[in-house]
């Protein structure tokens, strides 16, 4: 395959991609390239997926992107602007704020190639919050009855690295009892069968 070709595959991200993940709301990331225009920025420095002619950060959650024939995309949510991009230039993530790019999963496969049109089609899709505390609560509403989520495949679910994981006792127990006997350790004793989202991003 090109260098300027992709194959994107339904539900699960760029084909042969260490992010592709069919469980995981983080399939592609997409930014824009008055980012890279207005802050100078060297080609790629945002580690994109596909590169815009816009500014991801007026795209709805929920909005669904056409690129190309075939390939849709859906629009899940804003990524964070992390630290590391600081070693490119100190201060770049604080400056970047919202305009990172957006992260989306992909509702229909097909190419992605140098020059595709991309059109969008409208906000068709459930909308997920930007933050990633609400989009906790809400895989946990969507575990089913008489099941329980490990707390690395809550952090996998909702989009936010491992390392959150660590907050994840505090922030349950906040929500309440429900929602505390919903998200457990891998290493917990319980007799419940563990849930690693089948079916979540084709409800919400």
């Amino acid at each position: 395959m090109s260098s300027d070709s992709l194959q994107v595959l339904a539900g699960i991200g760029i084909a042969g991609d260490l992010h592709a993940d069919a469980r995981s709301p983080r399939q592609l990331l997409l930014a824009g390239s008055a980012a890279y225009e207005e802050l100078g920025l060297p080609a790629h420095a945002l580690r994109e997926n596909l590169l815009l002619d816009t500014d991801t950060s007026c795209l709805a959650s929920g909005t669904v992107l056409q690129v190309g024939e075939s390939l849709r995309l859906r629009i899940m949510f804003q990524c964070e602007a992390c630290g590391q991009l600081d070693a490119i230039r100190p201060g770049l993530a604080r400056r970047l704020g919202a305009r990172r790019g957006v992260l989306a999963r992909v509702l229909s496969g097909g190419a992605i190639r140098t020059g595709d049109a991309v059109r969008m089609l409208g906000v068709l899709e459930q909308p997920w919050d930007d933050d990633w505390r609400v989009r906790v609560r809400r895989v946990l509403d969507a575990v089913p009855a008489e099941m329980v989520v490990e707390y690395r495949h809550l952090a996998r679910l909702a989009g936010i690295q491992s390392t959150y994981c660590r907050a994840f006792p505090r922030l349950v127990a906040k929500l309440g009892d429900g929602y505390a006997a919903k998200a457990v350790s891998a290493q917990a004793a319980h007799s419940l069968p563990r849930w690693e989202g089948e079916g979540l991003f084709d409800v919400y």
